[in-house]
């Protein structure tokens, strides 16, 4: 018994002589202050086989005082880490548990009251040897005061096998208490913000079990803080929040892309990166302006509108139409003034009529609860093929084989004594198609234009589609005021019947790459069967004409070979002097991870239907400098709207836009965004690389 007892003594000595040695291995001492105290804490005993290990920054406080979230609203600031000090520590993450709302010196503040342990996930360069950690944290504390505090920790860690520590239940649990991510608990599945830009409000629709306080912590939306959220329950089982802004930013532009959304329902809460979209129909209006804002911006944006679609004219979307145009022009000066009148004015009422049409679509769209788009149509399979045929229905009718005739209640009004109805007929259809071959192009001012408009009530959508038809419509009604200006073209001759059939050519290939769209929508079938269709049609309206049927097979029968000669190799059409980049398909997720990484990425969003997209491909996007760019120093990413994807209409109407082409640069020093204009230079593209990488090319 006597030895026993020996050994037991010496036991305990030597275990009482290690202990302070096994303390310094799993915990720092306190760094302490009147408001509190705080220390470095450690859940293994050594850095063991992984490259990270968990750790905490333990923060407790006396009665009354409180500590902030990593988003903290209008007043604090969070924790910041320096671990300049250490060795063999690569970084280190925090994992934020689920914070709360509270009020200092009456303003709203996100963080912690009474303390919090703050779990910490450390990577090591090298797992295999051990780790010295100099840890030092700024952070702040308040009451009736706030007090900044600075708390210096050392820790070292062993090489060797990391056993779990009496810290390490603490760590877990404290891990426990941050949100979890989207799931059964619970998922946002939209976010927008409305309401007048001097008084906005966040609104977040989410699928919850909804139980308890609610509340919600935004971090991403630089100048906006939110108030706590009212709920209201919806007819699906889904809630709504609605959160009003503390804090504003002055102009909505500020908000962009994506934020992260902290949504807390009692004890459960979910934490998922969510992005802005415009507000949805049945939401009230506001972005971006409503009210006495909007009665200021509505001018401005009817001049605007007028501008763009002034543009519009010379857009690559609107170039097969020229061809009609010119010939109509040709055809209308021999005809006298009267007769130029009529046929210009006949386009400009077809344009006109063609965007009030339009503006129906998109509000009725809107009372649907639909998303709108600028040349979304072109999505539809149906549109494309219809399209199509009226292309192939106007090449035949530039090639003579028939002539455009309109009811004759429409003659009777539109032709008004002329001997010519159906002229003014064939001016009236060539303004439609002018409008429905210009929706797939977004001109300059187009979608700030559009941005105001889908965002309002019917009225001023239905104005500013109006001043955007009668831009297109401009040259036609100058012409139309001032007949003198057709005298300017060259004088009629049989040299038009030449420039006719070429011109003809010219609307038969821009049905030929519609047909291309289509194989590319709905496969090789649906493309030949169109094609057929085309044949068809052109021979049934020019049976009986000087048109004949072998010519008519033979001119869309190079539509069928173009369409079988893609479907045969479809990796083929890149010019020579073209350089290939690899576009990755588009995943907003990638673009924040690769931006923290330190990336830079450029965004295409494009469409096989979108002629302005497939222009800035060509000459810039796979033209030196920028093609090498994208190779070797960009990350390029292709966002393909040419069939419906409600995420890629989301992501635009993050930005605000509502059509294409779009183009936005990602990186280090523009982690939400930087926009790019509709039409492309390598100048734009390499600076807003430049400036998204934080320094010079």
């Amino acid at each position: 018994m006597t030895y026993l007892r020996f050994f037991s003594i010496f036991a305990l000595a030597v275990s009482a002589f290690f202990a302070p040695l096994a303390g310094q291995a799993t915990e720092s001492k306190w760094s302490a202050s009147p408001e509190g105290r705080a220390r470095l804490i450690s859940a293994v005993t050594a850095t063991g086989v992984g490259d990270s290990a968990p750790m905490g920054v333990e923060i407790v406080l006396k009665e009354g005082w409180k500590t902030y979230w990593r988003a903290p609203g209008p007043q604090g600031y969070p924790p910041r880490l320096d671990w300049s000090g250490s060795e063999n520590i690569a970084d280190a993450r925090i994992v934020w548990p689920t914070p709360k709302r509270f009020t200092i010196l009456g303003f709203d503040s996100i963080g912690y009251a009474g303390g919090v342990l703050l779990p910490l996930q450390v990577r090591f360069k090298d797992p295999s040897q051990p780790a010295r950690i100099r840890l030092a944290m700024d952070y702040l504390t308040c009451a009736e005061v706030c007090v900044p505090q600075l708390g210096e920790f050392a820790l070292d860690l062993p090489a060797g096998v990391a056993e779990p520590t009496s810290h390490a239940f603490a760590i877990d649990r404290a891990r426990g208490h941050a949100p979890a991510p989207p799931g059964a608990d619970g998922r946002i599945d939209r976010v927008w913000i409305e309401g007048p830009v001097d008084a906005p409000a966040l609104v977040v629709e989410a699928s919850a079990k909804a139980g308890g306080d609610v509340d919600l912590f935004v971090d991403g939306f630089p100048g906006y803080f939110f108030a706590a959220p009212s709920m209201e329950r919806l007819d699906d089982g889904r809630i709504r929040l609605r959160a009003a802004a503390l804090e504003a930013p002055e102009t909505p532009a500020e908000v962009r892309s994506t934020a992260d959304i902290v949504l807390r329902l009692g004890d459960v809460a979910v934490e998922q990166q969510a992005a802005l979209i415009a507000p949805p129909a049945d939401a009230p209006r506001g972005l971006p302006a409503t009210g006495a804002a909007a009665s200021k911006a509505f001018p401005l944006m009817l001049a605007i509108a007028f501008l763009g679609g002034l543009i519009l004219n010379v857009m690559p979307c609107v170039l097969p139409v020229l061809a009609i145009k010119l010939m109509g022009a040709l055809g209308h000066v021999q005809s006298g003034r009267a007769a130029i009148r009529r046929g210009f004015l006949a386009s400009a009422v077809g344009i006109v009529v063609s965007f009030l049409a339009l503006a129906g679509g998109a509000i009725a769209l809107k009372a649907g609860g639909m998303a709108v788009g600028w040349g979304m149509q072109f999505q539809q399979p149906l549109f494309v093929a219809f399209m199509a045929l009226a292309l192939a229905a106007f090449a035949a009718n530039l090639w003579g084989a028939f002539a455009f005739a309109a009811p004759e209640a429409a003659n009777r009004l539109a032709s008004a004594g002329s001997d010519r109805p159906e002229g003014v007929a064939h001016a009236f259809w060539s303004g439609v198609l002018a409008t429905a071959l210009a929706t797939p192009c977004s001109a300059p001012f187009v979608g700030a234009a559009l941005t105001f408009a889908l965002s309002q009530g019917p009225l001023e959508i239905g104005a500013i589609f109006l001043a955007m038809g009668l831009g297109l419509a401009a040259p036609y009604l100058l012409t139309a005021a001032f007949p003198a200006i057709a005298g300017l073209l060259p004088r009629p001759g049989k040299w038009m019947d030449l420039v006719r059939k070429l011109m003809g050519l010219a609307v038969a290939g821009a049905g030929v790459w519609l047909l291309w769209v289509l194989l590319r929508q709905a496969g090789l079938t649906a493309a030949v069967l169109a094609a057929v269709a085309a044949v068809l049609l052109v021979g049934a309206l020019a049976y009986g004409r000087a048109l004949r049927w072998g010519a008519a097979a033979a001119v869309v029968a190079g539509g069928l070979a173009a369409v079988a000669l893609t479907a045969a190799a479809p990796g083929a059409g890149a010019g020579a002097s073209e350089q290939a980049v690899a576009w990755a398909r588009f995943d907003q997720a990638e673009i924040a991870r690769r931006v923290a990484a330190g990336e830079t990425v450029l965004v295409d969003v494009t469409a096989d239907w979108c002629v302005t997209c497939k222009w800035n491909k060509a000459t810039v996007l796979s033209q030196a400098p920028v093609a090498p760019a994208l190779a070797d120093k960009v990350f390029a990413m292709q966002a393909d709207w040419t069939r419906p994807d409600p995420v890629i209409a989301d992501y635009l109407a993050g930005f605000g836009r509502y059509g294409i082409p779009f183009n936005v640069v990602y990186g280090p020093a523009a982690p939400d965004g930087l926009p790019l204009p509709e039409l492309l230079s390598a100048d734009t593209v390499m600076a807003a690389i430049a400036e998204a990488r934080g320094g010079a090319e």
